[in-house]
């Protein structure tokens, strides 16, 4: 009987030393995401309040592919960088654009968008039809934090626009512009697109494309080991096929 429970107990031993080497019911690892939910269609919320999107959907199949798990929590897009550089989300996910200044505090993933700015004006606006239409007397809206809020505030500072409205959030920019207290709005393409499909009763896209650039998700400087995982998994979910479904799924013309 004794000896039963020691070959008992030296079996358990031997299958439970197996299972960790291997993982056995190992639990995933878990990463915050920090996004800005009105930037459809990259980031956006559903009808009962889930953040989804095209960065939500790739960044998951990335997720799967690379055997880890994400969590999506909500900033003012000024607020994204800061939040991972304080340790409070691990990656970005929200439509961010790469630029020289952001690259200094995150580092940037391999690109999985190429987009540019764009304009937007009221349905019945004759005047504008390119960025060289704006003049002195307008007011140009864009959000907060975005490289489109850049422009528009360098576009004042030189006096070719009489002001820059920098919003929190896109659907603002669009109300003021519906309302009429902005005579235009900067915004990435496929975004203004969206808004230009969901009103098109009242707003119109007028310029083709200003300053390409290239999207990707950040992580925390200096994180190579999430970095990596990242650029692998985009990689094989390109490979596969699954990145151009999420784009015919996001971006139809629909």
């Amino acid at each position: 009987m004794k000896k039963s429970v020691k070959f008992l107990t030296v079996a358990l031993i031997v299958v439970l030393s197996v299972c960790m080497l291997a993982g056995c019911g190992g639990k995933e690892e878990t990463y915050i995401a920090a996004t800005e939910p009105t930037y459809p269609p990259f980031d956006t919320t559903d009808e009962d309040g889930n953040i989804v999107g095209f960065d939500m959907d790739l960044l998951n199949a990335i997720a799967e592919d690379q055997g880890f798990k994400v969590e999506y929590q909500a900033f003012e897009f000024d607020a994204i960088i800061p939040a991972i550089k304080a340790g409070n989300a691990d990656i970005v996910a929200a439509g961010m654009n790469v630029t020289a200044e952001r690259a200094e505090k995150v580092d940037f993933s391999d690109k999985y968008f190429d987009s540019g700015k764009v304009i937007i004006v009221k349905k019945d606006n004759d005047k504008i039809n390119k960025a060289e239409d704006l003049t002195a007397d307008m007011k140009v809206a864009a959000q907060i934090g975005t490289t489109e809020a850049e422009y528009v505030q360098d576009l004042a500072s030189k006096g070719q626009i009489k002001e820059a409205v920098v919003l929190n959030q896109t659907t603002q920019c669009i109300l003021q512009l519906q309302n009429g207290d902005v005579d235009a709005v900067v915004m990435d393409a496929p975004v203004a697109k969206y808004y230009e499909t969901k009103n098109s009763d009242t707003i119109k896209q007028v310029e083709s494309l200003i300053d390409p650039a290239e999207m990707a998700f950040a992580v925390t400087k200096g994180n190579t080991d999430l970095l990596e995982k990242i650029n692998a998994g985009l990689k094989n979910v390109k490979d596969s096929g699954k990145y151009d479904e999420l784009v015919a799924k996001w971006f139809s013309e629909e």
